[in-house]
C-alpha cells in the first residue's frame, strides 16, 4: 500500500447517501448504488490508501473520507468515437456559413 504523508496532495472518497437513502423517483440501477463524492486535497496526517482520513481544500474545506490516491492526476476521457457527432459539426458549421452569406447580400 502506498502511503500519504501529511502535506501530500490526495484524493478521497465520501459517501454522501446511502442506497437505502436514496429517492424513490430515481431510476432503479441508480438507486442501487450510494452517491458519493471524490475531493482532492492536502492530507492532514500520515495515511495509507484505504484509511479514513481529513484533507483540507484548495478553498479551505475540510472534508474527511477513504484515502483513494496520492498525487492524483487529471484523467479525461469523453468516451468513443462517434461518427454522428463530426458529421453534425461539419453541417452545422456549412449551414452557419449558408446564412452569414445570405444575410450579406
Amino acid at each position: 500500500m502506498r502511503q500519504a504523508r501529511a502535506g501530500d496532495w490526495v484524493r478521497i472518497y465520501r459517501k454522501v447517501i446511502s442506497a437505502e437513502e436514496r429517492s424513490p423517483q430515481i431510476p432503479d440501477d441508480t438507486r442501487a448504488t450510494e452517491l458519493g463524492m471524490w475531493v482532492k486535497g492536502t492530507i492532514q496526517a500520515d495515511g495509507d490508501i484505504g484509511d479514513h482520513v481529513e484533507v483540507v481544500t484548495t478553498i479551505g474545506r475540510r472534508v474527511s473520507g477513504k484515502l483513494i490516491e496520492v498525487n492524483p492526476c487529471y484523467e479525461l476521457d469523453f468516451g468513443e468515437f462517434r461518427r454522428d457527432l463530426l458529421d453534425i459539426g461539419t453541417q452545422v458549421r456549412g449551414l452557419l456559413k449558408n446564412e452569414v452569406e445570405t444575410d450579406g447580400k
